[in-house]
């Protein structure tokens, strides 16, 4: 059965990811092409980091989703480079993630200091404003670069006390 790719899209954005369950595959960016290939439909997948411990699980949620819709030939493929980065992640998928009490991916672009800032965000050492997801404060401390998960560090929140994550820039 072959349909029209803006269709796959449609299913595959019906597909949750699995360690933020309020954000799809597509909100994530990670679905980076489909495409058919004679009867074989190809669908390109590029994971958040490559030690990702979801990826597993994530091509098997895209194949489960896309056999359940009748899709019989079906090849997904990995892509590493260029490599996932959070400005990859739909602004639909940013709201997401607030209201799911996340704190979105901060983005300071800077001319031509903008890699001397990715760095330092990468580094930890940004000094970035996070705005807590839950009452909108910016007055809020960095408690561990390490989260819930490699990709969130850990915040505080000085003016609700709640604790909540922080989605890394990638």
């Amino acid at each position: 059965m072959q349909v029209a790719t803006e269709t796959v899209w449609q299913w595959l954005s019906e597909v949750s990811d699995p360690e933020i369950p309020v954000l799809s595959l597509t909100d994530l960016g990670v679905i980076r092409d489909v495409r058919w290939e004679a009867d074989t439909l190809v669908v390109t997948v590029t994971p958040t980091y490559t030690g990702c411990p979801a990826t597993a699980v994530i091509n098997l949620d895209i194949e489960t989703k896309l056999r359940a819709c009748g899709i019989d030939e079906l090849r997904l493929e990995q892509k590493l480079s260029p490599p996932w980065t959070t400005d990859w992640l739909s602004e639909e998928g940013r709201e997401k993630l607030r209201q799911y009490g996340i704190a979105p991916p901060v983005e300071r672009k800077s001319g031509d200091k903008a890699e001397a800032g990715r760095i330092s965000r990468l580094t930890g050492r940004a000094g970035l404003v996070i705005a807590c997801p839950r009452c909108g404060s910016e007055n809020t401390e960095k408690i561990s670069q390490f989260g819930s998960t490699p990709c969130k560090a850990a915040y505080r929140c000085r003016s609700c006390l709640e604790p909540f994550d922080y989605f890394k820039c990638h």
